[in-house]
């Protein structure tokens, strides 16, 4: 993976990385996100989430925790990435 451009934003005692992929193909395995999130290799997060193209909405969250696990909701990552998309 090359260096891209990524947001870190906090939320409620939670931080995440977002990155925007609904424009770019950007495969991400668990092990990937699990790097990203280690604090002291990676950028460092509790939680990853990926922005993706949606057929049904304006976006798709894919979410991994800080593990490299998926998950499917987070109501802290889904306020930050509402902001986010609406400072745009």
């Amino acid at each position: 993976m090359t260096a891209g451009r990524f947001h870190k934003m906090h939320g409620l005692g939670n931080d995440f990385v977002i990155i925007d992929a609904r424009d770019i193909d950007l495969p991400m395995s668990k092990r990937m996100a699990a790097a990203i999130s280690n604090r002291q290799s990676g950028i460092g997060c509790d939680q990853l989430i990926i922005l993706r193209p949606s057929e049904k909405a304006d976006l798709k969250m894919q979410i991994f925790n800080r593990d490299g696990g998926e998950v499917e909701a987070c109501g802290n990552a889904a306020r930050c990435v509402v902001k986010l998309i609406g400072d745009k």
